[in-house]
């Protein structure tokens, strides 16, 4: 549990945790964006640079995120591997039957894991800096704007809000779910390939199950609340946008045109 990211939020009082939340929502879709603008050493180190700085910025530690990661390290590795081996172009450094490692395979490997990396890390930074209802106002207000064309604005922030609530409960109740299926001398870690996926068959047919309760559980309490969507309700909180929050996007409009200005034609 101390490994997930995804959901949580660290409590803080520094300059990113206090951005409005729709400026880092802003900032993170540009950077998202900007991102494929790396193709090179260089924009790859100013993005490293950048993000590290954010986090420092944050007040969270650096291994935190590591340890974020690393559950995804495998899913990373797969992509920069076949990217590794399956892409042709420059010098032929390694060969073996159909495999073969190019110089320009090589770099291009180095660019996805990093991109892999960076927005891993930059979307952390914005969970963790952010309470989730904070995030689904921002969501919801992001989109009033296309409402006259029949989007749901308050729709799609709440069910943002609810899929971010229950990441870590839904961890919760697999580690109990693993825990008491061990109990009954379950080992997960044994076997080949094949043995090892049939062995998280007790884990998602209880978790399904756990998890349709919940949603159940949670549609009745709003029901019985008199919950009716997102028309005449009032708000206890108020977003408020300020200086820092221009700064703060100005700032990655800068990271745009520079990494525009020095990425490779």
């Amino acid at each position: 549990m101390d490994k997930l990211i995804l959901g949580r939020y660290i409590p803080g009082n520094s300059i990113i945790h206090r951005l409005d939340p729709r400026s880092k929502l802003l900032a993170m879709l540009i950077y998202i964006m900007i991102i494929f603008w790396a193709n090179n050493v260089v924009t790859n180190a100013l993005l490293l640079a950048f993000s590290l700085f954010a986090i420092w910025l944050s007040g969270i530690k650096l291994s935190f995120f590591l340890r974020g990661v690393r559950p995804m390290i495998g899913i990373i590795l797969f992509t920069t591997l076949f990217q590794l081996f399956f892409t042709g172009g420059g010098e032929t450094l390694f060969r073996f039957a159909f495999l073969k490692i190019t110089t320009f395979g090589l770099e291009q490997a180095g660019i996805i894991f990093m991109r892999f990396v960076l927005i891993i890390f930059f979307s952390t930074l914005l969970t963790l800096t952010t309470t989730p209802l904070s995030l689904a106002d921002a969501v919801e207000s992001l989109l009033n704007p296309l409402k006259p064309l029949k989007v749901p604005a308050h729709e799609i922030g709440l069910m943002l809000s609810l899929s971010l609530r229950f990441v870590p409960t839904l961890m919760d109740d697999t580690i109990r779910i693993m825990n008491a299926q061990k109990a009954r001398g379950v080992d997960f870690g044994e076997g080949n390939i094949i043995q090892k996926i049939k062995s998280i068959i007790p884990i998602l047919i209880p978790l399904f199950a756990s998890s349709f309760k919940r949603a159940d559980a949670l549609a009745v309490a709003m029901e019985s609340r008199g919950y009716q969507g997102g028309n005449g309700r009032t708000k206890y909180r108020f977003l408020k946008w300020k200086t820092r929050d221009t700064l703060a996007l100005l700032v990655i409009l800068v990271l745009s045109v520079l990494l525009f200005v020095l990425k490779k034609n």
